[in-house]
């Protein structure tokens, strides 16, 4: 049977894709633009008539019918991280969480520590040879895939066919529906002053020829911004978005420095416009890979001078980052931030920023504490932070003493609240 008629003869109406799932199913759905709305928008309509079905994913960016405390015993979200979709039910206790090194979750897959019944994807057109490619959201999906009792696509005309290890062939594939609405689109975090300020300081200690991996957020994007005189800097990150594609536009990215994957840009996932989408498409200097080549602290690390900007809500006075909870309320999750800071750290010339304002709530509470507050999902620790950025300064901590740390980060605090850090400090035999 040639591969258009295999095609056919999986394709099929989104409701009979709905077949091939059982009660009690684990469904793993990729990162973020990578989810298949007509798939999971059925399901939602459908979710009565399930029980105890599982939706596994690290970043939903929408709210589904799904996502309901009432029906959560029918369908139930869990979450390998939080955004603005899942937060809520994080928080309320309806959403479940797995805790896990983003790099790591392709081996739990594959190990049997993690369910994978069912792959739900969205993939491009099928090419001549019948492979799809999910360019926006290969991460953790390709492991699931080896595993899977059925894969079910949602094949779309906007979806880029990327490069790399993203492919999936017409016989892995066990039902297909198609759809052609535009991928959404997810524009750049606000950047103001206080960004901006926090990007310069991180801009101005980045060498021409540096490897960035930059997180998502507002300081990151601030830090690209500033980013686009620099020259022949190389990408080897876990999202790549529009920041990422100014830089590249600007002729500030140039990939000829990296040691490892030279000339080519390297991300696992992508979140932005459709001008970046169309970037993607069939782009030879770009390359789609499962995030366990990507965020590998080992892999990343052959490249020299790597540059790993991410971003914490907390930092207490020894380094420790407490930066996906408040308190014991979940917020976001660990994602590559750990993964990268120890990249960095084994990279020769390598630099790991941690980027947070100062304050918080109106300059009302402090960022930098005495100590994390209680419950707080610590995500980097105190062992591997190095560069630690408000829009005071930069504190340089690995290798640093704990009086030293408390000192250097009590010097990036908000003037308003250093003094009481201090006495904090000293009560705590820190100062």
């Amino acid at each position: 049977m040639s591969v258009q008629d295999l095609y056919r003869s999986k394709r099929c109406s989104a409701a009979d894709a709905l077949a091939h799932l059982k009660d009690g199913d684990f469904i793993i759905v990729p990162t973020g633009v990578g989810e298949p709305p007509t798939l999971l928008t059925e399901l939602s309509d459908q979710r009565r008539r399930f029980h105890d079905i599982k939706i596994g994913q690290i970043l939903a960016v929408r709210k589904f019918g799904y996502f309901d405390a009432e029906t959560a015993d029918h369908v139930r979200h869990v979450a390998f991280f939080f955004g603005a979709a899942s937060r809520a039910g994080g928080m309320g206790g309806w959403v479940d969480f797995i805790p896990s090194y983003f790099s790591e979750m392709p081996s739990l897959i594959d190990r049997g520590l993690m369910a994978a019944d069912v792959v739900m994807a969205m993939a491009s057109p099928m090419d001549n040879h019948g492979y799809f490619s999910l360019s926006l959201g290969t991460d953790y999906t390709m492991a699931a895939i080896k595993k899977a009792r059925a894969v079910v696509l949602e094949v779309n005309p906007n979806v880029p066919y990327a490069m790399g290890n993203c492919h999936v062939h017409i016989s892995q594939v066990t039902a297909l529906v198609e759809s052609n609405d535009a991928v959404m689109e997810v524009g750049l975090p606000k950047i103001g002053p206080v960004q901006e300020a926090i990007g310069k300081y991180v801009a101005d200690m980045i060498e021409d020829g540096s490897t960035l991996q930059i997180g998502y957020g507002g300081i990151p994007d601030a830090v690209v911004m500033q980013l686009t005189a620099k020259h022949d800097l190389g990408i080897h990150t876990e999202m790549i978005g529009d920041g990422i594609l100014t830089l590249i536009e600007s002729g500030a990215v140039t990939n000829r420095k990296k040691n490892y994957q030279p000339g080519k840009t390297i991300a696992t996932f992508a979140l932005g416009s459709q001008k970046l989408y169309r970037y993607m498409d069939r782009n030879p200097g770009l390359e789609m890979h499962p995030v366990d080549f990507t965020n590998d602290p080992y892999l990343a690390a052959q490249n020299d001078n790597l540059v790993t900007i991410n971003a914490s809500l907390q930092i207490d006075l020894l380094g420790q980052c407490g930066s996906e909870s408040l308190a014991h309320l979940p917020y976001s999750g660990t994602g590559g931030q750990s993964d990268f800071v120890r990249a960095a750290n084994r990279s020769r010339g390598g630099k790991s920023f941690i980027v947070l304002p100062s304050t918080a709530k109106n300059d009302t509470i402090s960022r930098i504490v005495p100590a994390l507050s209680p419950g707080t999902h610590m995500s980097t620790s105190k062992n591997d932070i190095n560069y630690v950025v408000s829009e005071f300064g930069v504190a340089q901590l690995r290798g640093k003493s704990a009086k030293q740390r408390a000192g250097e980060l009590i010097a990036i605090a908000h003037p308003d609240f250093r003094a009481e850090l201090l006495r904090q400090a000293e009560r705590m035999n820190l100062m």
